[in-house]
C-alpha cells in the first residue's frame, strides 16, 4: 500500500494503482514518454481520482522517487552480516545480483535524473535526498567498521554505484561484477 497523502491522511488503493503503474511505465520506458492518460487508463481510475493524489505529473514522478528510494531504504536495512565491513560487501552483492538480471533497466534514479537536469526541481532534490542517505548508509557502516577515513571512502563507494548501476545497463554483467568485486575490496582495505 502506498503512503498516504498529506490531503488524505488514510492510504488509497486507487493511488497505489496509480504509483505502480506508474512505477512500472516509468522504470520499463522512461518517466517524459509516458503520459498521464496512459497512467490513468492502466491504473483503472477517474482522472478526478488521479488528480486528486497527484496534482501534476510532477507530483507523481517525486512520489515514484520517493517510493523507491523507501523500497532501497527497507532492502538495506534488510541486509545483515557478521560485521558492518560484510554487510557493506552485501549491499554491493545485492545491487549486484538485481543488476544482472534481465529485468534490470538501470537505475531509477539516474534514470529520472537524466529527464529532469534542473537541481533544483523537485523531483531531482528527491533524487539527492535518496544519494544523501545512501552515502550516509556507506558513511556510517564504514564507522562502525573503524574504517579510517569513513566520509571520503563513502564518497568513492557512492562513485562505485553509480558505475555499477550504469556498467550493468551497457556492458556485460559478468565483467561488471567482478570489476565491483575487486573494486570494493580495494576501496574498503585502508
Amino acid at each position: 500500500m502506498s503512503a498516504p497523502t498529506p490531503k488524505d491522511p488514510r492510504p488509497s488503493p486507487a493511488r497505489a494503482r496509480v504509483l505502480e503503474t506508474a512505477a512500472r511505465l516509468f522504470y520499463a520506458e522512461g518517466v517524459h514518454s509516458v503520459g498521464i492518460d496512459r497512467i490513468i487508463a492502466e491504473a483503472g481510475v477517474a482522472k478526478a481520482t488521479f488528480y486528486h493524489h497527484f496534482p501534476s505529473k510532477d507530483d507523481l514522478v517525486r512520489a515514484y522517487i520517493t517510493e523507491q528510494s523507501a523500497l532501497q531504504r527497507t532492502v538495506a536495512a534488510s541486509i545483515r552480516a557478521a560485521s558492518p565491513r560484510e554487510t557493506l560487501e552485501a549491499i554491493f552483492a545485492f545491487m549486484c545480483e538485481f543488476g544482472s538480471s534481465a529485468q534490470y533497466r538501470g537505475c531509477p534514479f539516474v534514470n529520472t535524473a537524466a529527464e529532469y537536469p534542473d537541481p533544483a526541481h523537485p523531483v531531482r532534490e528527491a533524487i539527492a535526498e535518496h544519494r544523501r542517505w545512501n552515502r550516509d548508509l556507506y558513511r556510517d557502516l564504514l564507522d562502525a567498521d573503524g574504517h579510517p577515513d569513513a566520509e571520503r571512502t563513502a564518497d568513492i563507494l557512492l562513485l562505485i554505484r553509480d558505475g555499477l548501476v550504469v556498467g550493468f545497463d551497457l556492458d556485460d554483467p559478468a565483467r561488471v561484477r567482478a570489476t565491483v568485486k575487486e573494486t570494493l575490496t580495494r576501496t574498503l582495505t585502508p
